[in-house]
């Protein structure tokens, strides 16, 4: 199934550099994938991990390892951002 994977900020450079620039690519992954096995292949620390979204609904961390996708979802990913 097909889904969008989008990485923000100092995460985008987790992503293949052909993507780099959109800050997303489209993703074939498993039928009902979760949020973790989307994410490891792309080697995210953890610590880095911050907010999480799905179709812009936040996912909180304890919902992150069971949380299946569906076809045409749209996952964004966002480190933890300081600012003033």
């Amino acid at each position: 199934m097909r889904i969008t994977f989008k990485l923000y900020a100092s995460l985008t450079e987790f992503l293949p550099a052909a993507h780099r620039v959109g800050n997303q690519m489209p993703l074939e992954v498993a039928p009902d994938a979760t949020i973790a096995q989307v994410i490891e292949p792309f080697a995210l620390p953890m610590k880095l991990v911050h907010l999480v979204l799905i179709n812009g609904r936040y996912v909180p961390p304890e919902e992150r390892a069971t949380r299946t996708l569906v076809e045409g979802d749209v996952l964004a990913i966002w480190p933890p951002i300081a600012g003033g």
